[in-house]
């Protein structure tokens, strides 16, 4: 096991990109959310879901502390993606600053964001939750 604060200091992008059963996709992240990461982050989602392996995306942003108009771009972009297969976006324990973040920039009524038990009731499979 690991100590969450040294990871996060030591590490400060840390994103975990885990392809579940039913074509659901868990990312999470920690830390700070950045133009660098977000890159790396997008070209993968991408691809799984441009090779058709990915009808959801849920974002668990739990240990997420900064994100910036990147982070913004790379969640609006993977839903956009998900469009054509009527995919689903969720996001899963967004901390009180991540929610007025998504307010302030007018995304409030956009993302959906939701509880581990809701997730599951919605798109199926398993979610872990910490």
């Amino acid at each position: 096991m690991c100590d969450n604060a040294f990871m996060k200091e030591a590490y400060p992008h840390m994103a975990t990109i885990t392809q579940l059963e039913n074509g659901i996709v868990l990312i999470t992240l920690a830390g700070e959310l950045d133009n660098h990461e977000a890159n790396q982050i997008r070209e993968e989602v991408s691809t799984a879901i441009f090779t058709g392996k990915t009808r959801a995306i849920i974002w668990d942003l739990y240990q997420l502390g900064f994100m910036d108009s990147a982070g913004i771009g790379l969640i609006l972009g993977r839903m956009r993606d998900l469009v054509p297969v009527n995919g689903e976006t969720l996001i899963l324990n967004p901390s009180p600053t991540m929610q007025k973040l998504f307010q302030f920039s007018g995304l409030g009524d956009v993302v959906r964001i939701c509880t581990v038990e809701e997730a599951i009731d919605e798109i199926g499979g398993v979610v872990h939750e910490k």
